[in-house]
This record gives C-alpha cells, structure tokens and sequence, in this order.
C-alpha cells in the first residue's frame, strides 16, 4: 500500500477538505446523544416543551449541519479517488510500454489487463471508502467510547470492556482477508486468460469443433474463481454475527446495570439512553466494518500486485554511455561472436554468431523453425539484450545509441502481422505520427497494396476490423510492411512476413523496397525469396553454417540444397547446377 500513497500526493488539498467534512459528520454524531439526554431529562422528565424545542432545534440544525458536510465531503472524495485512479493506470500503461520481451514474460497478458483495470478500480473504491467513511468509524468507535466515559464512568467501562475483543477479532479477519482476496484475483487473473485466448482463437476453434472442449476449460477456471471468492466472502460474512452477539450483550449488559443504577439514584434516565445511543452507534460502526475489511483486503491484495508491475526493473534502457547526438545514417550491421539465451533459460539459441551486412544490401536468412532466425533479428533493435558478443551498426555498439534513436531508424515487420482497429490510412500511418497522405500513398505502393485500398468504396478511409479481420493473411502482412516504409528507415526487417504473398506479388514488393535507402535484411523459407538477395545466410542450431549469392550456395551448402529439394524438387535442383 505505500507505493498507492504517492499517488496522493497531489490530491492532498481534497484529502484534506473530505477529512475535515467528515471530521465535522463525527463531531455532530457525537454530540447528539448529548443533546438527546438534555431533551430527555430536562424537556420530556420535566414537561418542559421549551427545553425539548430549544434542545430539538439544535440537534435539527447540527443534523443539517451533518448532512451538507456529507455531500461535500463525497465530491472531494469521489475527485481524489478517481484522480489518483486514473494516476495509478496511467503509470502502469507507461510502465508496461517500456516493458522489454523479457518483462513481458513474467506477466502474462491476462494479468496485466486485470492489473490495469480491476485492481485500480480496488483501491479507487478504497481511497473512496476511507475518505469518506473509513477514517470516521475508528473516530465514531474510540469517540463514542471516551463520550460514555464522560457521561458515565460505570457504564462506560462496559463499552471499554467488549471493544478490545471486537478489534483483535477485526485484525485477524483482515490478515486472513488479503491472503484469500490475493488469491481471488489471480484466479481472476486464470479467468480472463482463457477468455482471451478464446476470443483470438474463435476461427480455429469453430472450424476443429473444440467448442465444448474450450467450454469446459473457461467452465473450469470460472468454478474455480466461484469457490474461492465464496470462500473469501463467507469469512467476510461471519464479522457480522461476531459483532452483533457481542456488542448486543454489551448492551444488554449495560440496560441491566443502568436500570440498578436508575434506581439507586445514581444515575439520569437521559445519561443511560445517551450511553445506550452510543454503544448503539459503535455497534453500527462496527457492522460497517465487515465491508470496509473486505474492501481494505481486496484493496491490499490489488496493491500488491500494481506494485509488481511498478517496481519490475526494466532489463533493457538506455546505456550510460550512450550518446544522444547519435543516429543510424547508412544501416551497416555487423554481428561479433554474439550469444543468446532468452530470460530464464540457460540454452544458446545463437551460439558466436558472426556477420557482416553491407548498407543498403539486401541479405536473407535461411534455416529451419527454430534455428535462431527471428532471435538474431529481435538483437537488433535491442528488444532483447545478447549474452555474448557485440552488435555494431554503422561501425557503432548499439548500446551507444539511444533506444528511441535507434529504433526510429528501424522498420521492423514481425512474423504475426498486427492491424489496430481504425481506418487503413491510420494504420498505415501509425509507423510516422506525422506521415502525410503522399508519404502513406507512397508507402503503400511500395508494399504493393495500393491498388486494392483504391478498389474499396472508401479507399484509405476503410475502417478495419479488429486486428485486420476483414482482410486476407497477405492483404494484413502488405499492410504491415507499408507501415514499416513509411518511416523511411536506414534498416528495414522482414520476419518472415512476405509467407501469404504469391511469387510475382513478393518479387515487385522486394524489387520495390529495393529502391529504399536502407539495408533490408529478410527471415524467410522461400528460396525464391532468398534467390533475389544480394547475400543469404544460413542458420543451423544457432549458428550460421554457410553464406554466398543463391549461385555460389547451390553449389556449396548441402543445406542450401536441401531446402532447395523441399520446394522445387530435385529434379530442379540438378537443371539449377547446370547452370552455373
């Protein structure tokens, strides 16, 4: 909870009014039993109506009083709560953004999304609840226990008796609360994965009849999360039993000893209503209580977990040495015995990797799933950080650049072609905030999609699906690499993403961005693809094993033939030799 408190900071003039409002409710509140007895023994015992007018027009007036300072008090309350909600997102959305791959591996994205919106909405709800009512039960409990003292030290010493036992009782309550509402929202966490996972997968899940199958898992996890916030409410519930058994006893306590005093003359009539009226006050407290624990514990097991995400170190930022000046102007790239391993894992994915890429060359890679291919490429704009060795561009270690410097030189199209909701224009243009409406155009001409945004009824103003659903898998990966050239990078990466494109629409789009002033270096399994590169690497187990023009590899690399074999038979292959 004290990381949530520095989101308060500036709200403390709020904070500030709410608990001087609510200060004023309390005072009113402890008064009135006062007034009360003052109307009893002097007005009604006395049959004087003037004293129960002139005692009931103060009360009326306090009670007025109360009243406005309550509305009041829920405005400032309401702003500060959702003031510091909307603080406590907004940091987290910043933090997330400058997650690295490895961050984002600790915290599946389920969890994030439920961290994001209903752990805040946990403590905005609890900086609601104790600006306005949380701070004043205490105050109610402990002035209600001193205000019976005052009126009557026989009877108060009742009420000083039973509380004690209520507060150690609440205290345990609220331990065992946070541990279980921790639980319940991880069980949330469980909950919302498998809503999302099914939400992207709905086509393959229709179209392979795994309806039930996936049925049965959300059925699952969702009984699961019924158990355990049942579990935890059932705690919550049995506060209120608890409490009314023993404040009603204090009470009854207190009845009994009052009457004997009553009748000895050692006490007032109005004095025993009065204690009456404030045991019955704290008993109200009291049973507020249940709720504000369970709100307090949900509230404590969400700050926890923001501030998880808050206090992760992000394992890829800016290196002291860098320099700001500095900036990627040819697109040379040069690996040097580089390693890598991903977080958590001790196997080399790239094990001494060494190349050189000249700028505004055009370079492949080649290898089979899982050989390293789209892991070399990921090194580049530093989404993950090598274990081994050193990556140069331009001559320079990519640690001396600036991360955004860096990154802005980089069109990077990865494997999996991503379109946000909003028009073709938009999405085309979110790789430049400022591209104008020549540059998208450009752009996409050079992706080879023009011709089909001008054939739609509203051209580039067509509004897309959610991730690009009304479009086919090569119309989504055109999109992508427009989006990519519209930055104008110095280097230019391709993850496979030209896999849905025919043969004659990949070679215009290579011949295309061959004309760009930036290195393009392309992961593909198409020979075909590779065949128009002015150099193609081979990468087996994390090593390259071989690298030439498609002529000199054919002739060389066993490997190169192989895969050559998979896709245009070898028949092919033996016409191919024949003609270097």
């Amino acid at each position: 909870m004290k990381n949530m408190f520095s989101f308060l900071k500036k709200y403390r003039w709020a904070m500030g009014i709410a608990w001087t409002l609510m200060l004023i409710e309390l005072a009113v509140e402890l008064l009135l039993p006062l007034f009360m007895a003052k109307v009893i023994d002097e007005g009604i015992l006395q049959e004087d109506m003037q004293a129960v007018w002139y005692w009931g027009g103060i009360m009326s007036a306090l009670a007025l009083a109360a009243f406005a300072a309550g509305v009041t008090n829920s405005f400032f309350a309401a702003h500060a709560s959702q003031g510091a909600g909307y603080d406590i997102r907004k940091s987290l959305y910043e933090k997330i953004q400058n997650f690295s791959f490895a961050n984002f591996s600790r915290f599946p994205s389920s969890s994030l999304i439920t961290r994001l919106t209903n752990d805040v909405t946990q403590i905005q709800n609890t900086i609601f609840t104790s600006l306005r009512i949380m701070m004043r039960l205490p105050l109610l409990v402990i002035g209600g226990t001193i205000m019976a003292l005052i009126v009557d030290v026989k009877l108060g010493l009742i009420l000083l008796l039973v509380i004690p036992f209520i507060i150690v009782f609440l205290l345990w309550v609220l331990n065992s609360g946070w541990t279980m509402f921790r639980y319940v929202q991880q069980m949330l966490d469980s909950v919302n994965d498998v809503i999302q996972e099914n939400l992207k997968g709905m086509r393959i899940i229709k179209a392979l009849l795994r309806g039930n199958h996936e049925n049965g898992r959300f059925t699952e996890a969702n009984k699961t999360l019924m158990k355990k916030t049942v579990s935890a409410l059932r705690l919550m519930e049995a506060i209120m039993p608890v409490l009314l058994i023993v404040m009603n006893g204090g009470i009854l306590l207190i009845l009994w000893v009052g009457n004997a005093e009553v009748t000895n003359g050692n006490a007032a009539v109005g004095d025993v209503v009065a204690i009456i009226n404030y045991a019955t006050r704290i008993t109200g407290a009291f049973s507020v209580f249940a709720f504000i624990i369970m709100s307090f514990s949900r509230a404590r097991a969400s700050a926890g977990r923001i501030a998880e995400v808050l206090e992760t170190d992000i394992d890829l930022v800016d290196s002291q040495h860098s320099d700001p000046s500095l900036k990627v102007r040819e697109g040379k790239i040069e690996f040097r015995d580089v390693s890598f391993h991903y977080p958590g894992t001790k196997t080399d994915v790239l094990d001494r990797i060494s190349l050189k890429v000249k700028p505004r060359e055009i370079v492949s890679i080649l290898g089979a799933t899982g050989s390293g291919k789209t892991s070399l490429f990921q090194l580049i704009p530093r989404l993950y950080e090598a274990t081994g060795g050193e990556i140069l561009v331009d001559d320079k270690d990519i640690k001396q650049y600036k991360l955004e410097n860096l990154r802005k030189s980089i069109g990077f199209v990865p494997q999996e072609a991503f379109l946000f909701s909003g028009s073709i224009r938009e999405n085309i243009a979110w790789g430049k905030g400022d591209a104008s409406m020549d540059e998208v155009i450009e752009a996409a001409k050079s992706a080879q999609i023009h011709d089909l945004i001008e054939g739609l009824p509203k051209g580039y103003d067509t509004v897309l699906g959610q991730k690009g659903v009304n479009l086919s898998g090569g119309q989504k990966q055109r999109l992508s690499i427009a989006r990519a050239l519209v930055r104008k990078p110095k280097i230019l990466i391709l993850d496979d993403s030209t896999s849905a494109l025919d043969l004659k629409t990949e070679s215009k789009l290579i011949q295309a961005i061959g004309n760009y002033s930036c290195t393009i270096l392309i992961v593909t399994q198409k020979i075909s693809t590779a065949i128009q590169s002015d150099k193609i690497f081979l990468i087996e187990d994390g090593k390259v094993t071989a690298d030439g023009r498609h002529e000199e590899l054919i002739s060389s690399s066993p490997l190169y033939c192989k895969i050559f074999i998979s896709q245009f038979g070898e028949e092919n292959l033996e016409h191919a030799k024949a003609l270097q």
